[in-house]
């Protein structure tokens, strides 16, 4: 398989190259030279084991850089851990992709892409900088994936006082090769100084960097093999539509990935927050990013989402055939918590603030003869301000948390200067 970049389609590079550059040099995101149809059968989509759909995903992306053997273990170790399709009501599922490490969607990006890079630098035995921007999981699931990985040293960005507490321990109490920088800004800040380190000259010619934010497109592979799992465990293959609570766009555009290899989903939901520079651009034709709103949904606080640019790529820009497929949704913070009161009363479903997002698109714009998923992305446990305001009482969730609360966080601040953050990958 080979990759161009967003701005330049004529130089094109391998898997491995797309991995560890993360960012083509002519700017832009990599975008695969093409996705073709897996050429499964409804027998196949409803009954090949999870680890083969998901193998053949991965190989139709990653081409025959790494062996058969050693890519169906990378598949076998990213997925491995439950990940339920939870009736909810009548016609509408929770996809549940927060049973990993640490308990976000997260876990599948970082997980593949730690291991793939794993190989590739077993093969050259070089140093490695990572540099990831969270707006909340990435960071952690990140941190999971790759600590203690040889030759591999990572820089974790995340805004100050936009993540909440436990996201704020998943991401500064590894230690190792794993460190944590608090920047006083938002996310888009963060983002920012990650993409100016890429297109630095002084950087590049000390340091071997990479990126493990869904601006890499490895991350996005198994991003695609979930839904995959969704249409089969729902045993249905029509008339399915997949609500995708969405920030910097990176989990829907592996929907859009699984859609184009034939997985047939009738339509997307792109549901976000206050920060709905998509669903107006799916409105109206006109794309303007605006800054970012911070709101309890803080994993899709991102004013100028990086990865639209892959979603407009997959429908080869084309406005008119893109809302044939995708429909915009957003909700305020007043909106969610009903949304988690109404669904725990008449349900008793605990959604987190992304998930009460996709089940409330859902509710909305479900016709009646399909049928809706929604991703739930992360584990409640790490709203549990948010959903103190929204259903009271909690349930308990001590013995999920109590390891964490005894670790000690360690991290840098510093304000959203490139110079001090350059100076600081430098020194």
């Amino acid at each position: 398989m080979r990759y161009f970049g967003t701005k330049d389609r004529t130089k094109t590079v391998s898997f491995k190259e797309a991995v560890f550059q993360s960012l083509p040099p002519s700017g832009g995101l990599y975008f695969p030279a093409y996705i073709l149809p897996l050429g499964l059968s409804e027998d196949d989509y409803l009954n090949l084991p999870k680890d083969e759909i998901a193998f053949k995903v991965s190989r139709h992306f990653v081409g025959n850089e790494i062996p058969d053997d050693e890519l169906f273990d990378i598949v076998k170790e990213t997925i491995d851990f439950p990940i339920p399709l939870v009736s909810v009501e009548e016609h509408i599922s929770a996809l549940e992709l927060f049973h990993g490490p640490t308990w976000a969607f997260k876990d599948f990006g970082a997980r593949f892409l730690s291991r793939c890079m794993g190989y590739f630098n077993r093969q050259e035995k070089r140093e490695i900088t990572i540099l990831v921007a969270t707006s909340g999981d990435t960071g952690g699931a990140v941190a999971a994936g790759f600590f203690n990985v040889p030759g591999i040293n990572v820089k974790i960005l995340y805004p100050k006082g936009k993540v909440s507490d436990i996201q704020q321990k998943q991401l500064t109490t590894w230690g190792g090769n794993i460190s944590a920088i608090e920047i006083d800004g938002v996310f888009d800040d963060c983002q920012k100084l990650v993409k100016d380190a890429f297109h630095d000259h002084d950087i590049n010619e000390r340091l071997n960097l990479s990126s493990a934010n869904s601006i890499n497109v490895a991350r996005l592979i198994p991003q695609s093999f979930y839904y995959f799992f969704a249409l089969q465990d729902l045993g249905v293959l029509e008339n399915i539509v997949v609500s995708v609570p969405s920030g910097n766009f990176g989990n829907l555009t592996g929907g859009l990935f699984a859609w184009k290899m034939g997985l047939p989903i009738s339509r997307f939901i792109a549901a976000t927050n206050l920060n709905h520079s998509i669903p107006d651009f799916l409105d109206t034709g006109s794309y303007e990013p605006k800054s970012t709103v911070q709101t309890f949904a803080n994993a899709m606080d991102v004013g100028n989402p990086s990865n639209f640019v892959r979603t407009l790529e997959v429908f080869d820009y084309n406005h008119t055939e893109m809302v044939k497929q995708l429909n915009g949704f957003w909700m305020d913070d007043h909106q969610i918590l009903e949304t988690i009161s109404s669904c725990y009363k008449h349900s008793n479903y605990l959604l987190d603030p992304h998930g009460a997002i996709g089940f409330q698109s859902l509710k909305e714009q479900l016709r009646p003869e399909e049928r809706g998923i929604f991703l739930e992305t992360a584990h409640p446990i790490k709203f549990q301000d948010v959903l103190q305001k929204a259903v009271g009482e909690l349930p308990d969730f001590d013995a999920m948390d109590s390891s964490l609360k005894e670790k000690q966080s360690n991290f840098t601040s510093m304000e959203a200067s490139f110079d001090d953050f350059k100076a600081l990958l430098l020194a």
